[in-house]
């Protein structure tokens, strides 16, 4: 006669191995449409034009007004974000639209920024110069640098230039700098076989973001940055954001009536770190935010249930701040 013990133990022992073989299928599944990012290496900080980069980043005089550097719209307390519903250029004007993040950025496949419409970090931080930087010219950037003695750090990172500095150099600096601020997260832990890394609610969420479609945008290692899609594809948007007006979307560029409403898909990495959301900064917290996607994008109402799972999931999208997120000298 079989005891309850030796019963209850091998109902123990098939419940675990049930859990096991859910997590590997709900893992199969997820790295068919996402993958993992790899923390950075101390050689790719120590490199010349990272250590470059990262000096450029934090450094105020390198801008029209002194006091304003990269660093000054992309917040260590924001995860690489700003809090605020606009940025402050050098000239002391609003940016247009609010700022994104720059941790895990530089290989979003569609480009930069809301519009997409600057291929690469070295393209985004030229056209900063006479952007947030606020200079009139980019021989003005260039007259600030040697002026402040960076001669000899482009020397160091450019060895083989005909001459430096210049305002490539200075973009492709800033791009390897912002590339190496990859924040791995527990998801990315899970994802390599680790299936205490993420919560029974975090699982459930990712099995509700796949399931609701939410991965058909929302794609690839930084979960977004690949396409640009309308804002709003069953539903105006400004009705659930309270948006104050509606933005014409990437038509204000384009000119184009089938733009209209159209936006970046924005990755989700450390996204429960960089309140307020949305290119007008509508919406203050998560849960929210994920109401109004799932209403606007995917036409349905959330539960609340589902709503705190896929919350949730996020979260488990938040990494580690950079300890090189900082000022030279600063760590």
């Amino acid at each position: 006669m079989i005891s309850r013990t030796v019963i209850g133990l091998t109902g123990l022992l098939l419940s675990f191995a049930s859990a096991a073989q859910q997590d590997t299928d709900l893992r199969d599944r997820a790295d068919s449409l996402f993958g993992s990012i790899d923390p950075v290496t101390q050689a790719e900080r120590d490199n010349p034009v990272v250590r470059l980069g990262r000096a450029l980043f934090w450094d105020t005089r390198l801008s029209y007004d002194g006091e304003t550097a990269c660093a000054s719209c992309h917040l260590r307390e924001d995860h690489g974000s700003d809090s605020r519903t606009r940025s402050i250029t050098a000239r002391g004007e609003e940016t247009g639209l609010h700022s994104m993040t720059i941790f895990n950025t530089q290989t979003a496949g569609a480009g930069l920024r809301w519009f997409a419409d600057r291929e690469s970090g070295q393209a985004q931080a030229i056209g900063s110069i006479t952007g947030s930087m606020g200079f009139e010219q980019r021989e003005d950037l260039l007259d600030a640098l040697r002026e402040h003695g960076y001669g000899e750090q482009f020397a160091e990172a450019f060895p083989d230039a005909d001459e430096t500095p210049n305002a490539g150099q200075y973009g492709e600096a800033l791009e390897a700098y912002q590339r190496s601020l990859r924040t791995p997260a527990p998801f990315d832990d899970w994802l390599r076989g680790n299936d205490s890394a993420m919560t029974g609610p975090q699982k459930a969420g990712l099995q509700h973001f796949m399931d609701l479609g939410c991965a058909a945008c929302h794609n690839g290692e930084l979960l977004g940055g690949d396409s640009l899609q309308k804002f709003g594809m069953v539903g105006d948007y400004w009705e659930y954001t309270g948006s104050p007006e509606p933005h014409e979307g990437l038509m204000a560029t384009t000119g184009d009536e089938s733009d209209r409403h159209v936006f970046r898909v924005s990755p989700l990495r450390n996204v429960a770190g960089t309140a307020p959301y949305f290119h007008d900064a509508s919406v203050e917290t998560l849960d929210e935010a994920v109401r109004v996607m799932s209403q606007v994008q995917l036409g349905r109402a959330l539960d609340e249930e589902t709503t705190r799972e896929l919350v949730s999931f996020l979260e488990a999208l938040t990494g580690e701040l950079p300890g090189h997120f900082s000022a030279p000298g600063a760590e």
